[in-house]
């Protein structure tokens, strides 16, 4: 990953471009105007992660096998963002009249283009380890353990965009921690039916390595924004977010076609829809929706990243939670036990404990100038 700490340790955030545009590194407090984007990025969000689990888990229930193709769903659905995308460029192009200068057909800087490639494979790897978890792991247990990415994201975070770690963040990487723990003292216990207790412990560990690994990814993603803005002095738009997320997106797609094409996935596909549980045509649009629903959980987290922080995003996605484990007990009727019960609480005291620390020093640091240079070190 191209973000060499060293080169940009004295660089300063340039004069804005654009007026509407995010100059200041995403740690910085942003615009009231910038609350209702931040709420459509949090309504993505909301859809993609509480439907999302539950698409590939009924893929995987139904007669679904394959883990690339699965994994493929996940960062299918870019090719959506092309239409906004050419609108906005047409956008441009008539508002320069003048024709002084060629408009740009893309926005992203070589560094930030081989960055963002870079978190696009990390993505990938993502979602095929996340896609065995769901593979063998009941929902509930899934979301529970994907929660600790809250405290891979706070330790990251740290390490790269310098967020402060408060003795309320630290509460919630221990009770988070401990929630975790929990379930694998208990693990085999909601074993689902035909899992093997080896597979089990796979989905187990594939599933907080995806954790940690998206916890990696949030602040990558939001470093490589600042230091575009602070090396270019280019104005960071919610369009070259969304050219981000296309790089990341064809990225992991192609990073998982690719694991398909060795497993030989495509040529069972056919064969799979045919004896998929709710048949042929539910199959497919099953793998559709899957691909549309995930697109958006991807694009409201990166929005929400511009639009907050990383560690927001993370938030976000902890706080959502309990959303996913009632929809999985309604839907597949999984069970919930009282182990399950006392990590969702210890997932839910340890979102409160952080969010309390947030809006504390945020209290306390709205009378004081905003500091640009937070990513020094």
């Amino acid at each position: 990953m191209e973000v060499e700490a060293t080169a940009q340790r004295r660089a300063q955030p340039q004069p804005c471009k654009d007026g509407g545009a995010k100059q200041l590194p995403s740690g910085a407090a942003k615009p009231l105007r910038h609350n209702p984007l931040l709420v459509i990025n949090f309504l993505l969000m909301v859809v993609g992660s509480a439907f999302g689990p539950l698409l590939l888990r009924a893929y995987f229930l139904h007669g679904g096998t394959r883990k690339w193709l699965s994994s493929l769903l996940q960062t299918a659905g870019w090719p959506l963002l092309l239409a906004p995308l050419s609108a906005s460029f047409l956008s441009r192009r008539r508002s320069n009249k003048d024709g002084s200068s060629a408009t740009p057909l893309f926005l992203m800087s070589p560094r930030l283009l081989a960055a963002t490639v870079a978190v696009g494979l990390m993505t990938g790897l993502d979602d095929l380890l996340y896609a065995y978890g769901l593979a063998y792991l009941p929902v509930s247990t899934s979301s529970i353990l994907i929660s600790t990415q809250l405290a891979f994201t706070a330790a990251f975070a740290l390490l790269l965009v310098r967020q402060r770690f408060t003795a309320f963040s630290v509460n919630a990487v221990v009770l988070l921690s401990v929630g975790a723990a929990m379930l694998g003292m208990n693990a085999g216990g909601d074993r689902p039916a035909g899992v093997t207790r080896a597979q089990y412990y796979a989905g187990f560990g594939m599933t907080l390595g995806a954790a940690a690994l998206y916890g990696l990814m949030l602040p990558v993603m939001e470093l490589s924004q600042a230091r575009h803005a602070a090396r270019t002095g280019a104005a960071v738009t919610y369009i070259l977010v969304m050219e981000m997320q296309i790089v990341i997106g064809f990225t992991a797609t192609a990073f998982s076609a690719i694991g398909m094409l060795v497993n030989n996935d495509f040529h069972a596909i056919p064969r799979e829809a045919r004896e998929f549980g709710l048949g042929q045509i539910g199959y497919y649009l099953l793998l559709a929706a899957s691909a549309i629903v995930y697109q958006f959980f991807f694009l409201g987290t990166i929005g929400a990243i511009f639009y907050g922080s990383a560690l927001l995003a993370g938030v976000i996605m902890t706080v959502l939670i309990p959303v996913t484990e009632v929809l999985a007990v309604l839907f597949f009727h999984e069970p919930f036990n009282g182990t399950k019960g006392v990590a969702l609480a210890l997932s839910l005291w340890g979102f409160v404990s952080y969010l309390y620390g947030e809006i504390r020093a945020k209290a306390q640091d709205s009378d004081k100038p905003l500091n640009t240079e937070h990513l020094d070190p």
